[in-house]
């Protein structure tokens, strides 16, 4: 039986070969390398993609009603960040300014500016400026900024130098990846809200967290809080803001739940 089964395979292999020449051995394995290959490569091209400002739209400025410059108003005029943004320490939102807050300057100066007829009309109608939202997390995503502005994170930390542009664009991709570096290690972006301005002067103070400027400490720079402990590396100053603002532990902000409730 064994010498009938030797047989036909030898048949089958002798009528393979006929019709099949011994290239296509190799011109087989090479399409299947080649199909895994473009696979891999069409995969690692979406990744790319879906990374890129393309997609996620980071660094590109947005079309406005009005061309709000925060090079001006931050770096020029001075304004706090919570001049128009509010709710930032209180809510989940940030808030976005009603035309009223814009009329309290630009109701004395740049009365008569074309770029701002926009705004004079919001406010005499009443009816709201419709602003493209920058920074637009899903829906499934649950953030609050007030937490984060309350545990000691800077605004320029997700959104970037803001000071410096004359139009607002996203600075991060806001992908889960990119808050998760944060989350894994807080320590490294946590900022002090109160310090000594003057450590010779007790009595001048600065918020860090709302300071666009903010340098971390170094031995030639250190940061001395009110209580005069003097900070000259970050990663000593941000294991003691984990410690004294109660940051919860790595596991528990980088759960799944945190975020995705």
């Amino acid at each position: 039986m064994w010498g009938c089964m030797r047989a036909v395979g030898q048949w089958m292999a002798s009528y393979m070969a006929q019709i099949f020449h011994r290239s296509a051995n190799t011109i087989a394995k090479a399409s299947i390398i080649a199909a895994i290959l473009l696979i891999g490569g069409l995969l690692w091209a979406g990744l790319e993609l879906q990374r890129s400002p393309y997609y996620t739209y980071a660094g590109v400025a947005r079309s406005q009603p009005v061309p709000f410059s925060h090079l001006h108003h931050v770096s020029g005029v001075g304004l706090d960040c919570r001049y128009c943004h509010t709710s930032v320490e209180t809510s989940g939102f940030a808030g976005i300014p009603p035309t009223k807050t814009c009329m309290n300057c630009h109701s004395q100066i740049w009365t008569n500016a074309p770029m701002l007829a926009p705004v004079r009309e919001s406010y005499r109608t009443g009816k709201s400026l419709i602003w493209t939202r920058v920074d637009n997390l899903p829906d499934f995503v649950y953030f609050d900024h007030s937490i984060h502005i309350n545990k000691g994170i800077g605004c320029n930390t997700c959104h970037g130098p803001v000071d410096k542009m004359p139009l607002t664009y996203a600075y991060a991709s806001m992908q889960m990846e990119w808050c998760l570096n944060c989350h894994r290690d807080p320590g490294k972006y946590l900022r002090p809200h109160r310090v000594k301005e003057d450590p010779k002067d007790p009595h001048t103070m600065d918020d860090q967290v709302f300071n666009m400027t903010y340098q971390q400490p170094t031995a030639e720079h250190p940061v001395v809080l009110p209580d005069g402990q003097s900070f000259t590396s970050q990663d000593a100053l941000g294991a003691y803001l984990v410690k004294v603002k109660h940051v919860r532990s790595v596991r528990d902000i980088t759960s799944c739940s945190t975020c995705h409730r």
